[in-house]
């Protein structure tokens, strides 16, 4: 008996697509170098240089991904968005101890990997790499049939960044009661939600990915994927400055999980929960899903993307900074006596 030979492209893993994908993302990759870059895609390793502008510097890594927003991506067939919102995600999570992105490393992951649906989530990171003067300097693409079902796209990524020690966030010693909480508003649900969100609306409340949401004024593709916000250029300067004594990024978990994590000890946040209104797509996911507000507040950002603690004798140099940046920010609450929680008041 002569066996037949089996390829790995009859196994279910094509080079050939892998190839066609890398060349579609390398002039995308190659347009996000920056001075530090010492290296171009290919390599076995992406190379950068450890020369920093800060006169003490520490590196700050973190990594994330999208979750099921690539369902809906995979519905509305428009896939650069996320690739975007997977680089501010990781922006903003190095952004709030101080830092400034270096670079970024991507994972993409698929049953089979499809290069036009590729080149465009590369090309969604590249875009947001290119606005926070960030290098793509590497990545990975794996086709793994058996691992993923047919038409699931996985990615994340890896970002680096610096920070001079002396503006490193948050400073618990500079915290007190009294210090002024600054939120700024999120762009929707950002990376956060989804599961939830994709149940409202396509089973609870019978929509299509091409419907109008009601409240929004939006197709529901277009309110579930708008671009997860990069806080950087507001921030930034003002954590370089040192005006800000803490940060605290809004995803999973809401304000009640995510600003303990920079909280001393012996404070509370009291959140004044009339200080704005929650945009419609939360109020329709919440409605429709009879949710009840405890838990919205932990599943969602409800609107507030990100919050700043500052002294109450900086609030009007912050808040008049932030609008000229072209944010729209509101103080959400203040730092009170406590033992590291969230509160509502």
């Amino acid at each position: 008996m002569v066996n037949t030979p089996v390829t790995y492209a009859a196994s279910g893993v094509d080079i050939a697509r892998q190839d066609d994908a890398l060349a579609r993302i390398k002039p995308l990759v190659k347009a996000t170098k920056t001075p530090g870059v010492r290296s171009d895609i290919g390599l076995f390793g992406g190379l950068y240089s450890a020369r920093f502008q800060e006169a003490k510097p520490l590196l700050v890594a973190s990594m994330d991904g999208v979750g099921t927003k690539m369902k809906v991506a995979r519905m509305a067939g428009l896939w650069n968005t996320v690739g975007a919102d997977l680089v501010n995600h990781c922006i903003n999570d190095i952004l709030v101890q101080g830092a400034r992105p270096l670079f970024f490393l991507d994972y993409i992951a698929a049953q089979q990997l499809e290069p036009m649906v590729i080149e465009q989530i590369v090309q969604g990171m590249a875009e947001a790499c290119r606005a926070a003067g960030c290098a793509l300097i590497g990545g990975e693409l794996a086709e793994m049939p058996g691992v993923y079902s047919e038409g699931e796209v996985d990615v994340a990524g890896t970002i680096i960044g610096v920070v001079d020690e002396d503006n490193l966030l948050p400073r618990p010693d500079d915290m007190s009661p009294g210090d002024i909480v600054i939120a700024l508003p999120s762009s929707g649900l950002h990376t956060n939600g989804y599961s939830l969100a994709r149940k409202v609306c396509f089973e609870i409340s019978g929509l299509g990915i091409d419907d109008e949401l009601p409240g929004t004024g939006q197709s529901v593709a277009n309110a579930l994927l708008a671009v997860h916000k990069s806080y950087l250029p507001s921030l930034l300067p003002l954590a370089q400055d040192q005006k800000l004594c803490a940060m605290a990024h809004i995803t999973g978990g809401g304000l009640t999980d995510n600003v303990p994590r920079i909280l001393p000890p012996t404070l509370d946040f009291a959140v004044d929960a009339s200080s704005w209104e929650i945009p419609p797509l939360f109020r329709f996911i919440i409605e429709k899903a009879s949710m009840p507000i405890e838990d919205a507040r932990r599943s969602f950002n409800l609107g507030a993307g990100m919050v700043v603690m500052v002294k109450r004798e900086n609030r009007e140099f912050v808040m008049d900074n932030l609008c000229a940046a072209g944010e729209a920010p509101w103080v959400i609450g203040e730092l009170v006596s406590g033992s590291g929680r969230v509160v509502y008041i």
